[in-house]
């Protein structure tokens, strides 16, 4: 018997890595999920944010362990990972995921596994061949026993935002739960919310909304009864080119939530070309004026220090966000993270001006703008 058989299978399980791992732990029966690393084949999913974190962790760990890493940064910056990863699993895990640790149970060759990288007797990083994107029918959303997650209908996204990873991660082609599907879990909610790059975009290419495929899921959840719907807001959003009254009606009419979640990224037209986010300015404030006149709170999403973004463009940025504040609005406004993978990697974002710091500090004493921007 080698080594490995009697080893127990373990997910590193923390706060921020719970939509993950409520994915994944239905398809590897008998696993533990610990806090801390643990003699067998250890699993952890983390974001660029959490990665020196978790690298730190893994070098202090005294423990005889095979270390096996997924999620967004380790699909992006596989090398870097492979550094203190004996594995790195290269997008969706689903299938990857099961197929490696069996592998590594009965002592076989994981070269033949597809989309994972690892590193050979030489020291050099291989990756193996790229595997096909998952029909999500086919996999549970999580384990009702274990852990629950918000209901994931959709992944992929058309838009190819620089600063993003989830075009890169999920592909360009949405894919989406089926209705059937998505019954079968909306059971086990009382509050349910939704993942999704587009929560609007259900049932479409992600670029011409089928609001009647949205109706359709919101009337069939809400026909089961006694549970709050909340669809598109956090941890989901909604684009601007999709609010419209018909859209905004179905939300007032099926859901609980008076407030959606708003992509809008700058003020400044040059930018929004430039980081190839697909609308404009004025987009943005036809559909803040549009979940106004409905009596919907919009939280709206912004990013400062895009590279080459100059003071005059931060300030375009910051006459849009005093606008929404004054009608009512909500702002969420973060600095720009460089993420692997994406075609901002290696960059170096822009500084922040004063008058943003200054006039954002003291929205923010008023409650009107959360978020880290500097």
């Amino acid at each position: 018997m080698n080594r490995y058989q009697s080893m127990d299978v373990c997910f590193r399980w923390n706060r921020k890595n719970t939509y993950s791992l409520a994915a994944l732990v239905p398809l590897v029966p008998g696993a533990l999920r610990v806090k801390e690393p643990h003699e067998g084949i250890m699993i952890y999913s983390f974001a660029t944010l959490q990665a020196d974190q978790v690298y730190r962790e893994v070098k202090k760990a005294e423990t005889d362990t095979v270390f096996i890493a997924g999620g967004p940064h380790p699909t992006g910056a596989p090398d870097e990972t492979l550094e203190h990863f004996d594995y790195a699993v290269i997008g969706e895990g689903e299938e990857t995921l099961p197929e490696l640790i069996g592998t590594i149970i009965a002592g076989k060759d994981v070269s033949g596994v597809r989309g994972i990288a690892y590193r050979d007797k030489n020291g050099k990083t291989v990756m193996t061949e790229k595997r096909g994107f998952v029909d999500l029918d086919k996999y549970p959303c999580f384990d009702p026993d274990v852990v629950m997650a918000p209901l994931e209908i959709s992944r992929g996204c058309p838009f190819r935002c620089k600063y993003c990873q989830t075009p890169r991660i999920f592909g360009n082609r949405m894919r989406h739960r089926s209705l059937d599907s998505i019954m079968m879990f909306v059971k086990y909610y009382k509050d349910l919310r939704f993942t999704s790059s587009n929560a609007l975009a259900y049932g479409s290419d992600g670029i011409h909304p089928r609001l009647d495929k949205v109706e359709k899921l919101l009337s069939s959840i809400h026909e089961q009864g006694s549970r709050n719907i909340f669809f598109g807001t956090f941890p989901s959003e909604i684009r601007p080119e999709f609010v419209t009254d018909e859209s905004l009606q179905l939300i007032t009419k099926y859901c609980t939530n008076a407030k959606v979640s708003l992509g809008a990224q700058s003020g400044s037209d040059r930018i929004l070309r430039e980081i190839h986010r697909g609308h404009t300015v004025d987009d943005v404030v036809r559909s803040l004026e549009l979940t106004f006149s409905h009596g919907i709170t919009p939280v709206v999403d912004f990013m400062v220090g895009f590279p080459d973004e100059t003071e005059e463009e931060q300030d375009m940025s910051l006459e849009l966000i005093r606008w929404i504040c004054k009608k009512g609005g909500h702002v969420h406004s973060h600095y720009l993270t460089p993420l692997p993978g994406t075609p901002y990697a290696g960059i170096t974002p822009s500084p922040v001006s004063e008058r943003y710091r200054k006039m954002m500090g003291r929205m923010a004493l008023k409650g009107k703008v959360t978020g880290s921007w500097e």
